[in-house]
């Protein structure tokens, strides 16, 4: 029946080295319980008739909120101890997108994304510019200091002591978070929300905002949400080559996840995607040992993961 469903949703909360033995059973019940959160709200809205794009900023809102993950807040810092938030949204009707660079008050940077998407005449809109229409379209702006947890501090301590940039924290984990979701009219869409690397130099941009890059939904083919070492997914054009392969060559979206996944580490890259394709059941592919994901198709059963096994 999973097959033929019409509207479907996977996301994601980052991937990497995620180790059985280094997350308690109470952490593995915090990670569950905001992925199955966050699962929900993009659910109700799929389910309710809603579209693909609501669905995916509704998800991703629901991670940004939630410290756990590196988007919103609980953020990682730079190298200055500041927060530095990227986002983008794609609509696949007409492929219009929306992305936002380097945003330190806007509490919701996808919601900011989608208002550059709908309301502006630009694709990208990046720091103070960000900001300054983030003002002039009335989105919800906090105090810096709201998106730093304790956390946080103490990753950007440790990374300073070992003259490290790092993703997200010590286990490997790559913090970025997305969704992908088709709705019952057959629309595709995809979001994707990040707060960057642990002592990063203030400035460096990974491939989140990056449509084409770690962001990407076309009706005709397919959307895509990515996670991992922002740099190679823009060497590799991740997203894109995607949907590429998908409409170019004819193949099936789960082979062409798994033979770009699988290109990453050639040149030193590691992650996962998720992907949603006109029709079947979303695809959650990574090469790292871990991804914190789930998904659910009409008539199925919502499927929360972590681990690779």
């Amino acid at each position: 029946m999973e097959q033929k469903a019409r509207w479907a949703l996977a996301l994601h909360g980052g991937a990497g080295t995620i180790l059985r033995e280094k997350l308690s059973a109470a952490g593995e019940a915090s990670f569950r319980e905001g992925l199955g959160h966050a699962l929900i709200c993009g659910r109700t809205v799929l389910k309710d008739g809603g579209s693909a794009v609501e669905a995916v900023e509704r998800v991703v809102v629901a991670l940004e909120d939630n410290p756990l993950f590196n988007a919103g807040r609980g953020s990682v810092l730079t190298s200055q101890a500041t927060i530095e938030m990227d986002a983008a949204i794609m609509d696949g009707r007409a492929r219009e997108a929306g992305a936002v660079i380097g945003l330190r008050t806007v509490r919701n940077p996808v919601c900011l994304a989608r208002k550059v998407m709908e309301e502006s005449d630009h694709a990208v809109l990046a720091w103070q510019g960000a900001e300054a229409f983030a003002r002039r379209v009335s989105a919800e702006t906090v105090d810096p200091e709201w998106f730093i947890t304790d956390h946080r501090r103490k990753q950007l301590e440790d990374a300073r002591e070992a003259a490290m940039v790092t993703l997200d924290h010590n286990d490997g984990k790559y913090g970025t978070v997305g969704a992908v979701a088709r709705d019952s009219a057959g629309n595709l869409a995809a979001a994707t929300s990040t707060g960057g690397m642990t002592n990063k130099h203030p400035g460096r941009v990974g491939d989140t905002p990056i449509i084409g890059a770690g962001t990407y939904a076309d009706n005709r083919t397919c959307a895509v949400s990515a996670t991992g070492h922002g740099e190679m997914f823009i060497r590799l054009t991740v997203a894109r080559d995607i949907a590429a392969m998908v409409e170019y060559q004819g193949l099936d979206l789960v082979e062409a996840v798994r033979r770009k996944v699988l290109e990453l580490p050639e040149i030193g890259g590691s992650g996962g995607v998720i992907a949603l394709g006109r029709t079947g059941r979303p695809v959650l592919t990574f090469n790292t040992r871990g991804m914190y994901r789930a998904c659910q198709s009409e008539g199925g059963q919502a499927e929360i993961s972590i681990f690779a096994d």
